[in-house]
């Protein structure tokens, strides 16, 4: 892009330094500690130490701002205005097994809208960035969300639910669904990144349901700046950041996709 404003130049450079240390340690990834947070869901020494070094870089920077991160949780800003919303390791199952990939995301939210949004893929050196109003980027080179109108050319990606998620009965459905009609379905594990793909037209759409508004905000953003549409699933008036269940796709298949995916 032209010139990032000082706000996203922040958060390039903030992605930058923890993903330098994040690299360093998936290179030493047999030796990590690791302690068990919850169901298929690992907490590594070095998601810790990502947010401790996103957070130190970004409020030092904004100190007034407000914070919601997966790890630290959540604290409000003297601003009233402004809060970071922070994945320091998404794809920490992808990083424990050594697979490569996995990205650190940053969104800035101001008045509860979406401003700017930084998604870094460290080990491919790709990094993904919008502003509002000023189109999305993938290394300084525009992104545009795919134009195919054909259904059976097109492929998506989801998430899978896991260790007796509440959730996967209802997605087995949607893949019942879906799959007879399109090329394929892939299953990355990295929400940040199958929304970016979708920006950069790898691929045309995207759904996952039960996720946080850390997963998917810098996501979100860049989707929309690069042309694409993001709707929660299920409701026309919701917002995926509060409900958690994020449809984003082509404007071609929006639509037709949405409607599958509700069949239920």
């Amino acid at each position: 892009m032209a010139t990032a404003s000082p706000n996203l130049a922040v958060m390039i450079a903030a992605a930058r330094k923890a993903g330098r240390r994040l690299v360093r340690d998936f290179g030493e990834v047999e030796n990590l500690q690791v302690s068990r947070k919850g169901p298929g869901d690992f907490v590594s020494n070095a998601d810790r130490k990502a947010e401790e070094t996103l957070r130190e870089e970004l409020m030092r920077a904004r100190p007034a701002y407000g914070w919601l991160g997966e790890e630290t949780g959540e604290a409000a800003g003297t601003d009233g205005l402004n809060r970071w919303i922070v994945d320091p390791l998404d794809g920490t199952t992808n990083f424990l097994h050594g697979l490569p990939h996995w990205a650190i995301s940053i969104a800035l939210e101001r008045k509860g809208e979406l401003t700017a949004g930084v998604i870094f893929d460290p080990v491919k050196d790709e990094i993904f960035v919008a502003e509002k109003g000023g189109g999305a980027y993938l290394n300084d080179r525009r992104l545009r969300v795919s134009g195919r109108r054909d259904m059976s050319e097109m492929l998506f990606a989801t998430g899978v639910p896991f260790m007796g998620s509440a959730n996967l009965p209802r997605t087995l459905t949607d893949l019942a669904h879906l799959m007879p009609r399109c090329a394929g379905v892939r299953r990355l594990g990295s929400a940040s990144l199958d929304l970016a793909y979708v920006a950069a037209g790898r691929y045309d759409g995207f759904w996952e349901r039960g996720i946080n508004a850390w997963d998917m905000a810098a996501g979100v953003l860049i989707v929309r700046e690069a042309g694409g549409i993001v709707r929660d699933i299920d409701a026309d008036d919701a917002d995926p950041l509060e409900t958690g269940a994020v449809m984003a796709a082509n404007a071609e298949v929006a639509d037709s996709l949405q409607a599958l995916l509700r069949r239920g």
